[in-house]
């Protein structure tokens, strides 16, 4: 099923590669410093003809739960995210569609939802993050970028910048 939804999205995509005005997005938001201008960005593509914004917001499971535990403070955590998200959207006049996921992989259930809503496009937003001295994407930006069958964007913050006697230079993620 998950397969021909797919075929389906690649013919319509040809189509819409001629014409790259977007009537759907989903954005998919996680309690981060980027949700709110990954929101914007979602609803500034849409605001040319007030498509369709699809916001999500996915809690990852872990395997030791079965998907539809409820588990009360995560829940809690992200419908305070998506009404919040849903304000942001609200001036410019989209129809917004907020939604609650739980999954095994976020990247995963994003690209589910992209393909049974037949978005245009995807974008995603994330904090500048260092891991082990290195900028990190994390692994649900590669899997969504990899298998998603439409368009993605995705929305960096800016690195964090501290004033010295010198003048500007980059903080090290973690200080």
């Amino acid at each position: 099923m998950f397969e021909t939804k797919i075929s389906k999205l690649a013919s319509k995509r040809k189509d819409r590669d001629k014409d790259p005005e977007l009537t759907s997005v989903l954005v998919a938001v996680g309690g981060e410093s980027s949700d709110d201008d990954t929101v914007k960005l979602a609803c500034e593509l849409l605001n040319s003809n007030k498509g369709d914004l699809y916001i999500v917001y996915v809690i990852e499971m872990e395997r030791g739960l079965p998907l539809d535990a409820e588990v009360a403070p995560a829940t809690a955590k992200a419908e305070e995210v998506l009404k919040h998200m849903e304000e942001i959207a609200r001036p410019f006049k989209c129809s917004a569609q907020a939604e609650l996921l739980q999954s095994r992989g976020a990247g995963l259930a994003v690209v589910q939802e992209a393909v049974d809503k037949q978005v245009d496009a995807i974008v995603l937003g994330i904090p500048y993050r260092e891991e082990y001295g290195t900028f990190s994407v994390g692994d649900s930006i590669p899997y969504v970028l990899k298998n998603a069958p439409c368009r993605v964007i995705v929305w960096r913050d800016q690195k964090p910048f501290s004033v010295s006697t010198n003048g500007l230079k980059p903080l090290k993620a973690g200080l």
